[in-house]
């Protein structure tokens, strides 16, 4: 099983991989799309004012703009290693046996504003930009996305746990994906969606799956693992789950 996570708002800086190359991204075939983004991205970043309000951001993340001018030499990090921020904590990768490691980086991938989709083993540079991005020569980040993406997403040949936010997963659907929803339960047993724990919880999740070394192919495995693991899960549909907090 594939599990489908949506990038983080924060990257760790640095790194001690090689300079981006595009041809060793999952689907190379999207380098041109990749490269005209990324030819715009550094464009754009030569503008403090205007990438500040494409980007949504104050000055206060002026170095990360200013950082996007040197996509193609600054340095690399795997995917999932880059990403930070609170689903990736509770992820927690850096604490993965190297087993458990070489199974995440086989089943994560990562849908990203910059590289459209990635691979979790994928060395990647440091850069600033999202799915709310909206560039002034190409629009917005999901719209331009689409049509190159969305097509190899439905085509993903595993069974796809997908555990995007709505902005990413704007990116292109894909059929037969189990979806996770994290809500809290109410004294009169009815349930909420909540966005405090949403996203450790799909984090707590993705590592569960991810790591281990049952064969998870459907959304009744999903939730045998992750309640053998101490989360409550139930199916709410042939390919819908709910975690509850």
């Amino acid at each position: 099983m594939l599990v489908l996570l949506p990038p983080s708002e924060t990257k760790a800086p640095g790194g001690r991989g090689p300079a981006l190359d595009l041809e060793t991204l999952l689907f190379p075939e999207l380098r041109h799309t990749r490269e005209a983004l990324i030819s715009e991205v550094a464009r754009l970043s030569a503008d403090l004012p205007a990438a500040r309000a494409a980007l949504k951001v104050t000055a206060a993340k002026d170095d990360e703009i200013v950082a996007n001018a040197r996509l193609h030499t600054a340095p690399t990090l795997p995917a999932l290693s880059r990403y930070t921020g609170v689903l990736y904590d509770a992820l927690d990768a850096g604490t993965l046996s190297r087993a458990e490691r070489a199974r995440a980086e086989a089943r994560i991938v990562v849908i990203s504003a910059l590289f459209g989709v990635v691979r979790a083993a994928d060395p990647i540079p440091a850069y600033r930009l999202s799915a709310g991005s909206v560039l002034p020569r190409l629009g917005g980040i999901a719209a331009w996305w689409r049509p190159a993406l969305a097509p190899r997403l439905a085509r993903l040949a595993a069974p796809v746990l997908d555990l995007r936010s709505g902005a990413y997963a704007a990116f292109g659907r894909i059929p037969g994906a189990i979806t996770v929803r994290v809500v809290t339960e109410r004294p009169d047993g009815t349930r909420q969606v909540v966005s405090h724990f949403n996203k450790a919880t799909k984090g707590r999740l993705a590592r569960i799956v991810a790591a281990s070394r049952a064969e998870v192919d459907t959304a009744h495995d999903v939730v045998r693992l992750a309640c053998r693991s101490g989360l409550r899960a139930l199916r709410t549909g042939d390919d819908a789950l709910e975690v509850v907090t």
